[in-house]
Order: structure tokens, then C-alpha cells, then sequence
């Protein structure tokens, strides 16, 4: 029997994607972890390429009639090294997890030291989280930030390299709004003799513009998502030296995934072609104008913020002195239009499950087009929002506003089901 075609369309899977379609365009995106995509992407991540499987590299593969597949895979890992200036670069893994998963298979044994950011202080759960398999395979040790300052604390991130003499070291984060010094994680390294890995993948997009340092001249391994701010399909890649590329590659395939996601690398060649053109990097420029605006926002409407302020995309806030944790923060919220995330704050007493912490992220409402003057009123629908965050009638009105309001961003109007 031939599947359908499109004059049959499916009513109940049409139905559901006309709803999350609706729901990105009439709500305001502010988790830190999201983006829009272009219609180009979206277009390329729908292709032809998702019928062929192609196990194995270029000039390398296990089926036949890869030919084609070959050719975007090197059109896309050149996209990549031309845009981060690696010298290696692997487009296959499917998600950022499995990229931090090969990484660490190609130069750990189960059972060796890694030193990663303790989750609570920003880090991420595969920097050896117990509910990861980076805690159940290895063992862990952590560095965080200051209590005072709410920075990384660089002394304690040596002081535990020597004390614990990782195999692997991890910088990055999932909720540190600042800069990170990667030379100082290079000294930490090089001390105890150590790998260096960074996990760019929230600020991915700001290193391809300049607005960030680049891991990749001190980094034994860089890996990535490709969505975040580099604002391309959901999936991940890997940078790293030469000397690696073999390790790497075979963790990849045959080590953790069987064939790519062909029609997947095809839209992360479009967003890398996307992010080599000088417009981009206006883009990761209002990204922390519009950042930074509503860090201001906040703060001068009595909000802390965690480490003051931001450097990046995310914003963290600290809910405590609002008697409100990042749980109802999250709720009220999302009644009113405002899509965002609870999140732990360094030194959290409450639990990953309730948090006293927010997290805002400006990438998605800059690829819509709004600007700082913009960021003034999400910031007002934000502060009246968690003021009445039990008042259901007036979430439903905010409600009502953000929709209009998002009415003068259009997202995908060419777009339909």
C-alpha cells in the first residue's frame, strides 16, 4: 500500500502542528535553550536526505549510493571549520549529550577522574551529573562559583584539579551568564596533565561572532548543539584538534550512533552557511543588547540578579526576596504568554524540581526582531506577570497583550499545514 500524499492529509497530526505553530507565534520565547530557525533550515531539515541512510564518513561508507551524502557532509564539516577555525570537526552526532558522550568515550576509561561545573552553579547534567551516565561511569568532582561574587571560582578550579588529577577537565555551562576564561581552565589542564574540553553550546552562536572567547585554540575538544544561539536544527557537533579526529570519529560511528541524521546535517549546513555572513553578527549583537536591556529591567524593578547581570543571552534570576520559586515563576508565566524555565541558583535550598531561580533567554525574540525598546515592554509584561502570578484573570489578560503584542513580530508567515 502507497503511503499517502498530500492531497490525504493526516487531520489529527495536521491539527497538532497547526497548535505548537500557533503557540510559537503568539508566545513570547524566552527559554535560553531555544531559537527559531529560518525557513531555509526548516526547509533542508525536511529534505529528501531523511530516505538515505549513510553509516560510516565521506569516501568511507558502509551502503552504497552515498555519492550525494558525501558531498554534504564535507560541504558542511568545511561550513563549520571555516566558521570556528578548527582544525577538525565532526557534523553527525544527534544531540549535544551524544556529542559530550563520544568526547568523553575517545579519551576516558570508565572509572577515571572528570572535573566538571557543579550543575547547581550553571553546569550541565553531562558534566557528571549522578543521573547521567557521565556520574555512573566516571568519577566526578566539581568546581563552582563564589557565593560572593557568583563567579567561577578559578582558585577552586585549580585547587581541585590538583587534589582530584582529572583525566578530563570541562568548561561550560547551561546557566552561567558570563564570560568564561579559558585560559585559566588551560592552566588547570596543563598542571595536572589533562584534557581540556569546552561545551560551547549556549554561546556557540556568540563565539562565531567574536562576541565571546574562542575555545578552540586552547580546547583539546570543543563540542556544541547547533541550535541555541548558533540558531540552527536541534543537534550537535564536535571540534577538535588532529590528533583526535580518529578517537572522535570512531566514537561517533561506529562507538555510539549507527547511521546520521542526513536531512539534519543538510539544515545544519544551511544555519552555518547562515552564520558565516556578516549580518550575524548583528544578530549575536542584539542578542546581548537585548540581553543586557532586560537585565536593567529587572534589576531597577528590585530583581536580583545571579552574578549581577549578563555577559551572554541568559539571564538568571533569584526569585527568593519574591518570596516565589522558579516553579510558579514558570507557571504564572506561561499563563501569560511568556514561555521560560525554572532553574536552580547557586547555593539553591530548594529542589531541581521547584528551584528559587528563573531563567530568561533573549536569542529566539531577537531572530522575531525585537530590539531593546522591545525588551522594555516583555520585561513590564514579565515583572506584572510574577507580581500577580495567583491572579488568574490578570495572567489571562497579560495574556491577551503579549499575543497582541507578538502580532508585530510575524514568525513563518509563509508557513502552514
Amino acid at each position: 500500500m502507497s503511503p499517502k500524499d498530500d492531497h490525504c492529509p493526516d487531520p489529527q497530526l495536521t491539527a497538532i502542528l497547526r497548535h505548537e505553530l500557533n503557540r510559537q507565534r503568539s508566545k513570547l520565547e524566552m527559554i535560553a535553550s531555544e531559537n527559531f530557525v529560518s525557513e531555509a533550515v526548516l526547509r533542508f531539515g525536511g529534505s529528501v536526505f531523511t530516505n538515505k541512510y549513510s553509516e560510516g564518513y565521506p569516501d568511507n561508507r558502509y551502503y552504497g549510493g552515498c555519492e550525494w551524502a558525501d558531498e554534504l557532509e564535507s560541504l558542511c564539516q568545511a561550513r563549520a571549520k571555516k566558521l570556528f577555525g578548527c582544525e577538525h570537526v565532526n557534523v553527525q552526532p544527534h544531540c549535544g549529550s551524544s556529542a559530550n558522550m563520544a568526547a568523553f568515550f575517545s579519551v576516558l576509561k570508565p572509572g577515571e577522574t572528570i572535573l566538571g561545573m557543579n550543575l547547581a552553579h550553571g553546569g550541565h547534567l553531562t558534566h557528571g551529573a549522578p543521573v547521567s551516565f557521565s556520574g555512573q561511569l566516571y568519577k566526578t568532582s566539581f568546581y563552582g562559583v563564589r557565593e560572593d561574587t557568583e563567579l567561577i571560582d578559578y582558585d577552586d578550579l585549580l585547587a581541585k584539579a590538583e587534589a582530584t588529577r582529572p583525566k578530563l577537565i570541562i568548561a561550560g555551562g547551561s546557566a552561567y551568564p558570563r564570560i568564561i576564561d579559558f585560559n585559566k581552565f588551560r592552566e588547570a589542564a596543563d598542571r595536572v596533565k589533562a584534557y581540556l574540553m569546552v561545551d560551547m553550546a549556549h554561546f556557540a552562536g556568540l563565539v562565531a561572532a567574536g562576541l565571546f572567547p574562542s575555545p578552540v585554540p586552547l580546547a583539546d575538544i570543543v563540542t556544541t548543539t547547533t541550535h541555541k544561539t548558533l540558531r540552527g536544527p536541534r543537534g550537535g557537533m564536535i571540534l577538535c584538534r588532529k590528533s583526535l579526529a580518529k578517537a572522535i570519529d570512531e566514537q561517533i560511528f561506529p562507538g555510539i550512533q549507527g547511521g546520521p541524521l542526513m536531512h539534519i546535517v543538510a539544515a545544519k549546513a544551511a544555519a552555518l552557511a547562515e552564520a558565516l555572513e556578516p549580518d550575524f553578527i548583528d544578530y549575536q549583537r542584539q542578542i546581548v543588547k537585548n540581553s543586557q536591556r532586560l537585565a536593567t529591567h529587572l534589576i531597577d524593578a528590585g530583581y536580583r540578579l545571579v552574578s549581577g547581570g549578563t555577559d551572554t543571552h541568559l539571564i538568571l534570576v533569584d526569585l527568593r526576596s519574591k518570596k516565589l520559586t522558579g516553579q510558579a515563576a514558570e507557571k504564572a508565566l506561561d499563563k501569560a504568554g511568556v514561555t521560560a524555565n525554572k532553574n536552580a541558583i547557586p547555593f539553591d535550598r530548594q529542589s531541581y524540581a521547584v528551584t528559587s531561580g528563573l531563567r530568561l533567554g533573549t536569542a529566539a525574540l531577537t531572530t522575531r526582531g525585537l530590539v531593546e525598546k522591545d525588551m522594555d515592554v516583555v520585561a513590564d509584561y514579565i515583572i506584572e506577570a510574577l507580581r500577580h502570578h495567583e491572579d488568574d484573570a490578570r495572567l489571562s489578560k497579560i495574556r491577551q497583550r503579549v499575543e497582541d503584542f507578538t502580532k508585530k513580530f510575524p514568525l513563518y508567515p509563509n508557513l502552514d499545514f
